[in-house]
């Protein structure tokens, strides 16, 4: 079976910590490096997060440390949702293995320009390192796949009323990945506010009887207690957001999508960070995303069961 060959960009994080499972749990996937970034929690949080989640799986995967900061804005985390680590929940050990010493636009430019074959960049966090890559490096766009991301919405956002968070952090790295010619999936809240994680499921998952199982269980525990309390119109369920962008490539015949033209608000007093899609096609312009607006909800928590089921 030939791998997909994937570079993940994440920022550690409860649901990002589920989609490293489910893309290694999966083994669909030759994972040619994972690359920090900041918005869930600083990156000093997030790049041990991912750290600490490599130990967990017991992954042979280069993790890169990426930019500290929007490109041309102060970080805003995720502290409200992720807690202080960026992790809470399970005790999980210090991590045994360093990161790698390389910068991080460097090390993504060389994976792509010596690979033999395109890339799928898998970012589910803020846009800085994959916008920083395509400015600095902007001949590997012919070596990039696809972009499959979570992040935006079509008609609903999370931070702001219509903007979504890891659009937010960084609008000006979303628009110039919305705007650089790659082909995009663009997993965002109309998709992953129907990904959800329910009581049972956490109690599925905590029955495995496997250390992974139980670690995605108690970070569910945590995670699930912003969404009881914040939105209680997902009638208990916790939005799963990242593993979408996994999830689409592995099976995206559980979702429902069209192709849309987007781009993102950059000065809107009132919608910054928006993802502005052309969802009935009223400016009649070339699509450049596959948006991402539905899933098969029992599909996708069977999907993660699987792979989490054949982890350590």
């Amino acid at each position: 079976m030939t791998k997909i060959p994937i570079l993940i960009d994440c920022d550690p994080g409860h649901d990002d910590a589920v989609m490293l499972m489910l893309a290694v749990g999966s083994g669909l996937f030759d994972i040619k490096a994972i690359t920090t970034s900041a918005g869930n929690q600083t990156q000093e949080k997030t790049l041990k997060n991912a750290l600490k989640i490599r130990d967990l799986l017991k992954a042979d995967i280069p993790i890169y440390r990426g930019c500290e900061k929007p490109l041309f804005r102060q970080l805003i985390i995720a502290d409200h949702v992720h807690g202080e680590m960026g992790l809470d929940g399970p005790a999980l050990p210090e991590p045994e293995l360093a990161y790698e010493a390389t910068p991080v636009v460097e090390a993504m430019a060389r994976i792509l320009i010596d690979s033999p074959e395109k890339i799928t960049l898998v970012p589910t966090g803020p846009l800085t390192n994959i916008a920083t890559l395509l400015l600095a490096f902007p001949e590997v766009k012919s070596k990039i796949e696809r972009i499959s991301l979570m992040g935006g919405g079509a008609f609903r956002g999370n931070i702001t009323p219509t903007a979504e968070f890891n659009i937010y952090v960084d609008p000006e790295a979303a628009a110039v990945v919305f705007r650089s010619g790659v082909p995009i999936t663009m997993c965002g809240l109309d998709v992953t506010h129907k990904a959800l994680v329910f009581q049972e499921d956490i109690d599925r998952f905590r029955a495995i009887g496997n250390q992974t199982g139980t670690v995605i269980a108690e970070l569910m525990d945590f995670f699930s207690i912003y969404y009881r309390r914040e939105r209680p119109e997902l009638d208990g369920g916790a939005a799963l957001h990242d593993p979408c962008a996994i999830a689409w490539l592995i099976d995206p015949t559980m979702f429902t999508s069209k192709p849309c033209y987007v781009d993102v608000e950059l000065t809107g007093t009132l919608t910054l960070g928006t993802t502005v899609v052309d969802f009935f096609d009223v400016l009649k312009k070339t699509p450049n995303a596959e948006l991402v607006y539905d899933i098969d909800r029992e599909r996708y928590i069977q999907l993660i069961y699987e792979s989490v089921r054949g982890l350590p």
